[in-house]
């Protein structure tokens, strides 16, 4: 079977070391991969994963075109980078544009890491144009491990206003939608048009809140997603698959749902 896992993430060969340091500083978790695309491809060839998207983050305006250089790099036909835009890049529509005029498909936001709230007006306008571009925007949705538990800006109620504001985004929720804060998933986010991907979710909930969880968002709106190199890829792929789905549902998640994201 063919797999795609829609978030992993991965930094410069000369960053890597230095940026998985500086997150487990302020984290209790540790990698269990080194963060280079190299150690990507070999955790992509264990697990049997054919393509994995890399989601890039801009925690300052200024970084956004060496995200954007180092993507075209190492695009291929394993790799599908996401893009970043900071809140503060100067006319981040600009940037959409370029990254649609180059055939990127999405690009990845994260309050905490960017600083901002995802239902924060001033973000109204990346949403807009990624809207007009097409282009999906993923976000990390729910709580995060290296900050408070109180820390509420990407709360599935934010996340709801994101998406009746902008009803025709194509909206990537990380964490099933909300890590650690599942029934505002459930209460908030399920049953809208939102898709969801499965990092570190399925290891905390239940199976069967998993599977109804799944149901509930819409089988064909639900794929794999791992957060290499925080959790191991093998591990995402199993969880999956005992889930106890059906081979229709679970090929879905692993494969054609995310190929249809994408537009392969």
């Amino acid at each position: 079977m063919s797999i795609i896992d829609i978030h992993t993430h991965a930094f410069p060969d000369e960053l890597a070391v230095r940026a998985i340091t500086t997150l487990e500083a302020d984290s209790p978790w540790k990698a269990i991969g080194d963060g280079t695309i190299d150690g990507l491809i070999e955790s992509m060839d264990a697990a049997d994963i054919d393509i994995s998207v890399v989601c890039t983050i801009a925690t300052k305006p200024d970084q956004v075109n060496g995200i954007f250089n180092w993507a075209r790099k190492i695009r291929n036909d394993r790799i599908e980078p996401f893009l970043s835009v900071h809140p503060d890049t100067p006319k981040p529509e600009k940037w959409i544009e370029k990254f649609a005029k180059h055939h990127f498909v999405g690009i990845k936001l994260h309050p905490m890491y960017q600083d901002f709230e995802l239902d924060d007006p001033k973000i109204d306008r990346i949403y807009q144009s990624a809207c007009e571009h097409e282009l999906i925007v993923a976000i990390h949705c729910g709580r995060d491990i290296g900050f408070p538990p109180d820390d509420m800006r990407a709360s599935p109620q934010r996340v709801r206003k994101v998406i009746d504001r902008h009803p025709n985004l194509k909206l990537l929720c990380t964490h099933m939608g909300g890590w650690q804060m599942w029934d505002d998933v459930e209460r908030y986010v399920l049953g809208t048009n939102v898709y969801l991907e499965t990092s570190f979710s399925l290891s905390e909930l239940p199976r069967s809140r998993a599977r109804q969880m799944i149901h509930r968002a819409g089988v064909d709106r639900v794929m794999l997603g791992s957060d290499w190199p925080w959790t191991s890829q093998q591990d995402a792929v199993r969880l999956v698959n005992q889930l106890g789905l059906d081979q229709k549902v679970r090929e879905g998640i692993l494969w054609s749902n995310a190929a249809r994201l994408l537009g392969y």
